[in-house]
């Protein structure tokens, strides 16, 4: 299997479609036209399966291409539905805790970035019936700047909506990561998979990466490559 092969596979289990269209009439119709129509049909399908096949997905998120639902890193990224009514509420069960308690209350390693230090404040969230939490928070800039770290293997943890095309493909340490430039409303999605609107707040542009199975989210007023230097300088 080809490094590209390797990578549309890996793409493919990041994205949720909506289900398929009824194509049965639409395709008796097309076997029923002149040739020539015929011809410029089949012609337009093999070149966008070509686009497909030959662009990379750093040129655009692959959601802005096919209209759906990306899901990458125990984030989901959807279509705007405007922004957040009234005061966000913290996440479930969130509280303040010292960074050394904080790895001792989650179930994956909390990794500091060299770039920005010790942070001023940590928080942990969403303890389960066994008292690990789901989500470890590190608050840079008196909050304005913020590390969320959570297991990336476990259910989606936060659901963004944006504005098409503000999601693009980047690269983290040679793989892939997603960065959000611009504002966008950001939501927690608990244990079961339900969406908390009463968490919903506008947040800032975002950079969403994997490393060891932990998924991060840095979030700050940061340019893309701020971003993915302090994103590599995890540690």
């Amino acid at each position: 299997m080809g490094d590209l092969e390797r990578e549309l596979r890996d793409l493919s289990t990041w994205l949720e479609t909506t289900d398929p269209p009824e194509v049965t009439a639409r395709v008796h119709a097309r076997l029923a036209a002149p040739p020539r129509r015929r011809w410029r049909a089949y012609a337009a399908a093999a070149l966008a399966a070509l686009l497909v096949a030959v662009l990379p997905p750093t040129r655009t998120a692959v959601a802005d291409a096919v209209g759906g639902l990306l899901r990458f890193a125990g984030v989901t990224i959807a279509p705007s539905s405007g922004r957040p009514a009234g005061t966000p509420s913290p996440l479930p069960s969130q509280r303040t805790s010292a960074l050394d308690e904080a790895r001792r209350a989650v179930r994956f390693p909390i990794r500091v970035p060299a770039k920005l230090g010790p942070p001023e404040r940590v928080l942990v969230a969403d303890p389960d019936a066994t008292g690990a939490h789901r989500v470890a928070t590190l608050l840079y800039r008196g909050g304005a700047l913020r590390v969320d770290a959570f297991d990336g293997r476990l259910n989606l943890s936060f659901h963004k909506e944006t504005v098409r095309p503000d999601a693009e493909w980047v690269q983290v340490d040679g793989d892939f990561a997603v960065w959000v430039g611009g504002p966008h409303v950001l939501s927690y999605v608990d244990r079961s998979g339900q969406v908390h609107g009463e968490t919903a707040r506008l947040a800032a542009s975002t950079l969403i990466w994997q490393a060891d199975g932990v998924s991060y989210r840095l979030e700050g007023d940061l340019t893309k490559l701020e971003a993915i230097d302090i994103a590599q300088s995890m540690s």
